[in-house]
């Protein structure tokens, strides 16, 4: 599982403050890479309530026809 902030459309929103990987990644920025287990044990610990979701939304194209 390949996660990359950069392309959530909810990044910098309230939504965002609220995600896992945010609190995963604290002060790191770019992609967040995740194998298999991991994304598993990340599902259990959501499931339980123990985390936020991932909340990531991509961007849509016309956005991203806009930028390049």
């Amino acid at each position: 599982m390949f996660i990359d902030c950069n392309d959530c459309s909810q990044q910098h929103t309230e939504v965002c403050q609220d995600c896992v990987v945010t609190h995963v990644l604290r002060d790191l920025s770019g992609l967040l890479e995740m194998d298999p287990d991991q994304a598993e044990a990340l599902d259990i610990l959501v499931d339980a309530g123990l985390v936020s979701p991932l909340r990531l939304i991509q961007r849509s194209d016309e956005r991203d026809a806009a930028v390049g």
